[in-house]
This record gives structure tokens, C-alpha cells and sequence, in this order.
């Protein structure tokens, strides 16, 4: 069986990221959308609140699981028996990161191919920062992302569009 594995953050997950999974199931026996923690950003979405609506915007996919990602993903691809790492390219400036990103997990675990695709022209432009920043603008991001996701979205900055800041994100509110 050729398993592969497609990591992110996914806050929020976007139609961009729906195309590369549905893509990339296409050409694997399973997909596994690997859903990490990133210690350099500050999430809208918990991990849990994540893995929920990838579960669902993956439902009709029945190759596709989706769990959470904790600690290494080379090893993970390893745990899980991945012949590969699959990752979504928008734009050339992408290409940097994701080489530097490949060889390590090259490095970590030589058996694991990473699998580049690129993104459809539509969702060239589109990235998870800024959906976000259109939807707490009060923005329609309805053709960015899943009706799944808006509803979270439109949940999350309800209050904030009302004037208190969007649930999730006050700092007072992780302590």
C-alpha cells in the first residue's frame, strides 16, 4: 500500500488545501493529512477545533484520515509506514522553505520521497493568514473555504466583528 502523508497547521484549512488532499488521494492508496502544532504562530483554531473540520471537508474521500500531529514528522512519516510527504507549492517563493523542509526530512528519514504539488491558479493567492484576516475584517471568504469552515470562521469572529476580540485569540483567556 502506498500511504502518503500531507502535513499542516490548516488554521483554518482552505480550499487551496482541500484541491491538494483531494489531489494528492488521487495518486496514493492513503492520505494522511497530518494536522501539526506550529510553535511559531499563534493558532485561531485548537488543534481539536483543526482536525474536526478537515475531518469534514475529507468525508466523501474515503482514502483520507486525519489526525494531529505532535513532534516530528519525518518520524511520523516513519511510524505510519509513508512512502512520502506531500506539499502544496503556491508560488515559486514557496519552493525556499519546502527544499529546506524536504532535505531534513531526507535527512531524517532517507526512505520518505517528498511529493511537491502545485496548487491550482485559483488558489495561488490563497494562504490561511489571509483568510483569516479577511474574515476578522468581516471579509466574504465563502469561496476560500469550506461551508464547515466559514461557519467556524463567522463563529469565531462574531464577537469580534461586535467589538470584543475573536474567541480563541485573547491572550487573558489561556491563562
Amino acid at each position: 500500500m502506498r500511504r502518503a502523508v500531507y502535513p499542516g497547521s490548516f488554521d483554518p484549512p482552505t480550499m487551496g488545501h482541500i484541491d491538494i488532499i483531494a489531489r494528492a488521494a488521487r495518486l496514493f492508496d492513503e492520505l494522511i493529512v497530518a494536522v501539526a502544532i506550529n510553535s511559531e504562530k499563534r493558532p485561531l483554531f485548537s488543534l481539536q477545533e483543526r482536525v474536526e473540520m478537515l475531518q469534514e471537508c475529507c468525508r466523501a474521500l474515503p482514502n483520507v484520515r486525519v489526525v494531529p500531529l505532535q513532534g516530528l514528522l519525518a518520524r511520523f512519516a516513519q511510524e505510519v509506514g509513508a512512502c512520502a510527504i506531500v506539499r502544496g507549492l503556491r508560488a515559486v517563493s514557496d519552493f525556499e522553505y519546502e527544499f529546506q523542509m524536504a532535505s531534513m526530512n531526507r535527512q531524517l528519514a532517507p526512505e520518505v520521497d517528498t511529493c511537491f504539488l502545485m496548487t491550482h491558479q485559483q488558489y495561488a493567492f490563497l494562504s490561511s493568514s489571509i483568510v483569516k484576516e479577511v474574515a476578522r475584517l468581516g471579509g466574504d471568504v465563502s469561496q476560500l473555504v469550506s461551508p464547515n469552515v466559514l461557519a467556524r470562521l463567522q463563529q469565531k469572529f462574531a464577537t469580534h466583528l461586535a467589538g470584543a476580540p475573536p474567541k480563541g485569540t485573547n491572550p487573558e483567556e489561556d491563562s
